[in-house]
């Protein structure tokens, strides 16, 4: 697993919150980061990760604001300058994704396509 100090993506203060208040929860299993990441399908074609998870070799780490994260080498050139924002409103709630690399995105906000 390699660190650096470029973060490849951001997290919204209200993501930020979100995220430590799941890591401090009773029975976070303290040993896993984040693990931000594409993987293929949805209906746009690629579909976002973002999840508790242990790291791997090969692995590029950084952290945001306190929270260890890490993505595959090959993910950044997906996810390159993408913010992650936490929502919590009457009609929407959850993680939502910014991607600049995105050509298309479906109605859910989770599968997009470059």
């Amino acid at each position: 697993m390699e660190t650096t100090l470029a973060n490849p993506v951001s997290l919204t203060p209200g993501a930020i919150k979100e995220l430590t208040r799941l890591m401090q929860a009773d029975g976070f299993d303290k040993s896993q980061v984040l693990r931000i990441g594409v993987k293929g399908g949805g209906c746009s074609g690629m579909s976002y990760i973002l999840g508790f998870d242990k790291p791997e070799e090969g692995d590029h780490a950084f952290d945001i604001a306190g929270i260890p994260c890490v993505m595959k080498r090959a993910h950044e050139l997906y996810l390159a300058g993408m913010e992650i924002d936490w929502q919590d409103g009457l009609n929407n709630r959850g993680f939502t994704f910014r991607n600049p690399n995105a050509s298309a995105t479906c109605g859910c906000g989770t599968s997009f396509a470059v």
